[in-house]
């Protein structure tokens, strides 16, 4: 059975998922692959433009490396990102065939989609010099937490996923930061209950903390962000990497970062239109900073998120909103949508795709949002 119709037989979502499963499975792999040097980044916010600016500047340093991100936008590939591009069908064909035949075929079937996806990313990143893993939901029981690690990134921690990690701040930063081990770096909090639970934990656990100050000057950074028109969280997320970077004593050149693209993260589409896969309160904040002008926000959320916290920070910089409809199991109904844009008091419509060359846009609220317009316009 071929990769693509073996995870097309497993749900994306669970309700339960036995934690000690994962474990079992990389029992197995174990023996049978090699383990390069491991990032872990665990936070709510920019694990995947932190992680991929990382990868990015030590893969053009001259390392092999490895960066293992979730969701994807458009294809599965783009979750296992390698060298520079995303991993090919043969070589996740190849590395399929050898993990599920190592698991066997009970232990393959029983796995999630997260749990299979992030072994296989282990087969494809062996011969590496770095891997980079990005957590998919929490961090002491994500599946990216089987194996050990050199740096473990604490990202922005704010609420999310409450029904699975917890309804108040303090328990979604233990449940993420548990997971460290040796070193751990934390970026800027927007809590500062996460940076007394960090010392604390790193205390715990004999392990040693390293701390991004507010506003690190880093001239060369500031004048490569302009030229890319990059928001004020992107340079930040690019300081906690490259501090990462200095930890581990990989060497770097910021100038590298002019090749870099961050598709989906206030990306620019074209002159008028900015997409942008954030979809919590946390998000909205920073991407409400970075808007300079207002827009034509094209909208829809998961249920599962604070959708009416989020239009009430956008609405600021949003002159009306167009509803695009998704499809996913975890969709909001349409109607809800439409009573907390009444209670917010924004102006809407459903989007019909099209777009007027007066307006700019922003396509923003789930990886779900970004797909459904990115296929939309290529019709």
């Amino acid at each position: 059975m071929t990769l693509n119709v073996f995870l097309a037989h497993k749900p994306l979502y669970y309700k339960e998922i036995d934690h000690k499963r994962v474990h079992s499975a990389y029992a197995l792999l174990k023996p049978h692959v090699k383990h390069p040097e491991t990032v872990h980044i665990v936070g709510t916010n920019a694990k995947g433009t932190t992680g991929r600016i990382l990868a990015h500047l030590a893969y053009k340093s001259g390392l092999n490396v490895g960066h293992y991100t979730s969701p994807h936008i458009l294809k599965f590939n783009e979750r296992i990102w390698l060298n520079g591009e995303d991993a090919s069908d043969e070589v996740l064909e190849e590395a399929h065939q050898r993990l599920f035949t190592v698991l066997g075929t009970q232990m393959s079937e029983a796995l999630s989609y997260f749990e299979y996806t992030t072994l296989l990313a282990f087969i494809v990143f062996e011969n590496c010099d770095l891997m980079v893993l990005e957590a998919g939901l929490g961090g002491e029981f994500d599946a990216t937490n089987v194996c050990d690690k050199e740096l473990s990134i604490i990202t922005p921690i704010g609420l999310d996923h409450q029904a699975f990690l917890g309804d108040t701040i303090n328990e979604i930063a233990h449940t993420k930061i548990n997971s460290i081990q040796k070193k751990v770096l934390l970026a800027p909090q927007p809590y500062w209950e996460t940076v007394v639970i960090a010392r604390e934990i790193t205390l715990m656990k004999d392990a040693e903390l390293f701390e991004v100050g507010e506003g690190t000057p880093r001239p060369t950074l500031e004048k490569v962000a302009d030229a890319k028109g990059w928001a004020d969280y992107l340079i930040e997320n690019a300081t906690v990497a490259m501090e990462a970077l200095d930890i581990l004593n990989i060497s770097y050149d910021m100038n590298d970062l002019k090749s870099l693209e961050l598709f989906g993260r206030f990306y620019p589409l074209t002159t008028n239109i900015r997409i942008d896969v954030g979809h919590n309160p946390l998000a909205a904040r920073a991407i409400e900073k970075a808007l300079d002008k207002k827009v034509v926000l094209i909208y829809n959320s998961l249920d599962d998120k604070d959708y009416e916290e989020v239009l009430r920070v956008l609405k600021p910089k949003v002159k009306r909103v167009e509803i695009i409809k998704i499809h996913s199991q975890r969709a909001t109904t349409l109607i809800e949508i439409e009573k907390a844009l009444t209670h917010v008091g924004l102006e809407y419509s459903y989007f019909e795709n099209k777009m007027d060359e007066d307006e700019n846009y922003l396509v923003f609220g789930s990886f779900y949002v970004v797909e459904e317009f990115l296929k939309q316009r290529d019709m």
